[in-house]
């Protein structure tokens, strides 16, 4: 794991982490509620029925006044939206009987979306069924009469041809989970209630249609807040009972349809795996402490299959989404490039350092397992996982332990001809006691030298060494050459390329001096080895004894050396500009 991974995860305990489960809205169902709707096709069917069985029925009279709140419009006080053409009805004016708002279905009346002349009848519970009945106009009531649903979603409402009937694009899908929510209520074993069933085409007894048109408005049209809002005033104030495909809309496959539902959702630009999951990992960026808060990023979502199914998209960590807390649908058929997006982020403080992260997740909802592997209620979740980093600015040492930024290395006397002497020493991103917390990555951008030469340093420019880490280098003392040497290295250093980076400097200075080799006879130049140099010494006039006599010397150890020095030179002045620390050991990375 790399330090930048390790100290995320360091970090990540200053967020609560929470599962994956929505926040409950206002308009939600009690948690229990659905507690015992655990299967699916007409086992699913069942449960819901009995979970929505036996609701308080209130009189068709009550609806005069009880629709005036169900159905109010939530952006103009005293008004009532009404059903199909969603004109907002102003209630002030209605006062000329006994009701306020009532004259006697002059102004709206009480529109049966399951028609009672299609199995609801005048007698029972579904008469007055407050889930399916809408205040409406008399011309539109009238006009409507009682056609089966269809058409195709995005045309006016009204009459769309071949005896169907559209309720327009705001009423849609509301209509559709009414329709399934009656088909489920009602199966004929209420008093003075049929058995209800939706079918494909016009239907006719006590069966309506159109189930394909209703499921395709169902797919593109999710509950809007007006619908969740009625369906929990229902619940809270009047019938107590819910209608199951506005709180679930995911039921509606498994009871309506097959088991097989084949959709499967990934992260756009995201492969998904055999089980239909798939991952994207978001960088946000770093910035130093102080910086820009970290930007929203757009993900969309892609479908494979041609079914309809919900997804729900939740975040944790420190993750948002801008994707609402309710369910959303995915519609029907097949549908190239993402076909819905949202934006993903981080709640992200930059006023101290440290590592954020978070994951956005989406679920489809489906709850059918027939479709295979990675299909339905086998796709596994979409996860996209976001980070972004705070830093302080880095801090340069030659040691890890001791924050140490001035350094003087001693080479001592060594004998002319002892060959390259090498000190391998370290440049840290501090991490020892004192260090800044969370870090920025360092980076060594070049040597300058000034003094005597014969001394070097065999360090590249590095970029990227995490906080904790360090580079191994040499120090180089070239002994080829008589004489005094000094020398300052200045090595130039700075934080990782982000705004607001800064500059920093390290000192090395190289001491050494190169001696000539004592008591070999006949080494006239002095390098510790007798040799053709010597003889051209000796001709030159230049040794100290230029008579035959020097010549016989020379010749006579012709080829005689001494062995060279292999000490190792000790740092004999370590200079500390700053506070020492006592710290931890941490790896080190060897340049090449």
């Amino acid at each position: 794991m790399s330090t930048v991974a390790a100290r995320r995860l360091a970090f990540a305990h200053v967020f609560v982490w929470w599962a994956a489960i929505a926040t409950a809205g206002p308009w939600d169902a009690p948690a229990s509620y659905y507690n015992s709707a655990t299967g699916t096709g007409a086992t699913l069917k069942s449960q819901l029925h009995n979970i929505i069985d036996g609701h308080t029925s209130r009189s068709y009279g009550d609806l005069r006044t009880l629709l005036q709140v169900t159905d109010a419009d939530p952006d103009n006080p005293g008004h009532i939206l009404l059903v199909y053409d969603r004109v907002s009805l102003d209630l002030s004016s209605i006062n000329s009987g006994s009701i306020p708002g009532w004259d006697s279905g002059n102004s709206w009346n009480r529109e049966h979306t399951w028609p009672q002349s299609l199995g609801v009848g005048s007698g029972g519970p579904d008469t007055s069924d407050m889930h399916h009945l809408r205040p409406s106009t008399n011309s539109v009531n009238n006009a409507r009469g009682n056609k089966p649903f269809g058409g195709s979603y995005g045309q006016p409402y009204g009459d769309a041809g071949g005896g169907y009937w559209y309720p327009g694009d705001a009423d849609a899908g509301m209509i559709a989970r009414g329709m399934f929510y009656m088909a489920v209520r009602y199966d004929g074993s209420d008093s003075g209630t049929g058995n209800l069933e939706l079918v494909n085409g016009s239907g006719g007894g006590s069966t309506i249609g159109d189930l394909a048109s209703l499921l395709d408005w169902h797919y593109r049209a999710a509950p809007d807040d007006f619908e969740r809002r009625r369906n929990d005033i229902i619940f809270d104030s009047y019938q107590y009972n819910r209608n199951p495909f506005i709180d679930h809309p995911e039921y509606a496959w498994s009871v309506f349809v097959d088991q097989q539902n084949d959709t499967q959702l990934s992260i756009a630009g995201a492969t998904a795996s055999a089980d239909g999951s798939s991952t994207r990992d978001i960088d946000l960026g770093r910035v130093f402490v102080g910086g820009a808060a970290p930007s929203q990023v757009s993900v969309g979502l892609d479908k494979n299959g041609v079914d309809g199914t919900y997804f729900q998209v939740t975040a944790t960590g420190a993750a948002f989404t801008n994707a609402g807390e309710y369910s959303k649908p995915v519609p029907m058929g097949s549908l190239a490039g993402a076909f819905d997006s949202f934006d993903v982020g981080l709640n992200a403080s930059t006023a101290a350092a440290g590592s954020y992260t978070g994951s956005v997740i989406v679920d489809n909802l489906d709850v059918t397992t027939a479709g295979g592997a990675g299909r339905g209620a086998n796709d596994g979740n979409d996860v996209v996982n976001l980070a972004f980093d705070v830093v302080n600015h880095a801090v340069a040492s030659f040691t890890d332990d001791v924050l140490t930024t001035s350094l003087t290395i001693d080479f001592g006397q060594v004998t002319i001809g002892s060959g390259t002497l090498a000190e391998e020493l370290s440049i840290f991103n501090f991490d020892g006691t004192g260090a800044p917390a969370f870090a920025a990555d360092l980076d060594i951008d070049s040597v300058a030298i000034v003094g005597d030469g014969g001394m070097s340093l065999d360090l590249s420019p590095t970029f990227g060494v995490e906080q904790g880490a360090g580079v191994v280098f040499d120090a180089i003392f070239d002994t080829s050459s008589l004489g005094e040497f000094a020398n300052t290295f200045t090595i130039h250093l700075s934080d990782e390329d982000l705004v607001g980076a800064q500059l920093s400097t390290l000192s090395l200075t190289l001491l050494g001096e190169v001696i000539a080799a004592p008591g070999l006879a006949g080494d006239y130049n002095g390098d510790g080895r007798i040799d053709a140099a010597d003889y051209t010494v000796w001709r030159d006039g230049n040794s100290p004894d230029n008579s035959p006599a020097g010549y016989d010397v020379w010749a006579a150890n012709y080829g005689e050396s001494i062995p060279q020095s292999t000490s190792v030179p000790e740092p004999t002045g370590v200079l500390m500009v700053l506070a020492l620390f006592v710290g931890s050991a941490v790896r080190t990375a060897r340049v090449a």
